[in-house]
């Protein structure tokens, strides 16, 4: 009887340790991680290239270790400006603004590479106005390029900047589109401190503050608490590019020891009738202080007669201050229109040198008293106090 071999069972596969598979897991994590710490380390994400001779020289070195925080496309959006534009003032507001979180949050700012300018803001006024032309005559644009205005290597001294018409820009926007949730956050009513503080923010490479539905400087409403401001009131004013800057100071040697005087009439003075048909003001006695002969008698005692008086104003009417040429040598922008006229395209870049040779007189009278030191022609506050009143014309209503 033949014998049959019992073919013994084959053995089932041992199952595998569930450590050996987690750490599998744990060394593709790390070969991962590698691969994509060596891309930064390397540039390959991030990589700054083809810039322009501008941007290779300046005074800040991009790295891929930069953050940066962007606010959007126009200073003072969005909110309730966008669909206008404000003045210059309120603009570097914002701006500033803006860049103090940055600088708050040591990150590189992304700036608007325009400015928009209001045909209200862009007169020509003093300077360009023909003898025989309105004083409403505009130049024709409404908006400038921002790095007309502000030399961005000399911001970078203090707050990294790039432009958002920058090759690097778009390298950012490349960068943040490649990593993603990990790397962007569109933030709103988060604060700066949180901003800094919480690492789910602080990490990230790109905040972008546009979700915000305020205006830019509201992010900033607590301005009233001086030990919170960052940047000074003159630091935007004292960024002016350096052909902006080399006019104003051939001018103030032209000028030499001289007084200077703000006087912001156009804008301000505005009445309103009451139900009753009388005229009200916020601004009471703005239209009295700011008249040559009331000017003289508040001034007499800062500038003395016979020295020159450089007056920068938003008044329209030819030869409005002439009657103060019987005590002092007037000048006014118009004098030196042929070191103006190459620079000067609008009437931001007049403004922006006039700014620099008040702030170069030996003695600079504000329109309003905007600190304790400071010397002005009213006494009326800057501010809306949204309470009419009857305007003040002469002394004698004051005694009254």
């Amino acid at each position: 009887m033949p014998l049959h071999k019992t073919q013994k069972p084959k053995p089932k596969p041992r199952p595998r340790s569930p450590l050996l598979f987690f750490f599998f897991l744990a060394l593709a994590a790390i070969t991962l991680l590698f691969i994509f710490s060596s891309l930064i380390s390397t540039n390959k994400i991030f990589t700054f290239k083809n810039l322009t001779p501008k941007q290779s020289r300046n005074r800040h070195v991009f790295s891929s270790n930069d953050k940066f925080l962007y606010w959007g496309s126009r200073i003072d959006c969005p909110g309730k400006h966008c669909e206008s534009c404000e003045g210059l003032g309120h603009q570097e507001s914002s701006l500033r603004c803006a860049l103090e979180e940055a600088m708050f949050l040591q990150r590189t700012f992304v700036m608007p590479s325009r400015m928009c300018i209001n045909p209200i803001h862009n007169k020509k006024g003093i300077l360009h106005q023909p003898n025989n032309a309105s004083s409403e005559e505009s130049w024709d644009a409404n908006s400038c390029a921002m790095d007309s205005l502000y030399d961005m290597d000399l911001i970078s001294d203090t707050i990294p900047v790039i432009l958002d018409d920058s090759e690097i820009w778009y390298q950012v926007l490349s960068t943040g589109m490649k990593l993603g949730a990990r790397a962007v956050a569109h933030v709103e009513q988060v604060g700066r401190v949180e901003l800094r503080d919480n690492s789910h923010y602080s990490n990230l490479f790109l905040i972008n503050r546009t979700a915000s539905p305020l205006s830019w400087f509201m992010e900033c409403k607590d301005r009233n608490n001086r030990s919170a401001i960052l940047l000074p009131y003159n630091f935007l004013p004292s960024m002016a590019t350096k052909n902006l800057r080399d006019a104003a100071e051939k001018i103030k040697e032209l000028l030499g020891d001289y007084g200077a005087v703000h006087v912001r009439r156009g804008d301000k003075i505005k009445t309103r009738r009451d139900r009753f048909g009388v005229d009200r003001s916020l601004h009471p006695h703005l239209d009295r202080d700011t008249r040559p002969e009331f000017m003289v008698k508040r001034i007499a005692k800062w500038v003395p007669a016979g020295h020159t008086l450089f007056i920068a104003s938003n008044e329209r009417t030819p030869g409005f201050f002439s009657p103060l040429s019987a005590r002092y040598k007037l000048a006014y922008s118009s004098n030196y229109s042929h070191i103006l006229d190459p620079v000067v395209k609008n009437n931001y870049h007049l403004f922006m040198i006039e700014r620099l040779i008040m702030g170069g007189a030996k003695t600079f009278i504000r329109t309003f008293k905007e600190d304790d030191t400071d010397l002005s022609l009213t006494d009326d506050p800057k501010k809306n106090t949204k309470k009419w009143q009857k305007p003040v014309y002469t002394d004698e209503e004051e005694r009254r």
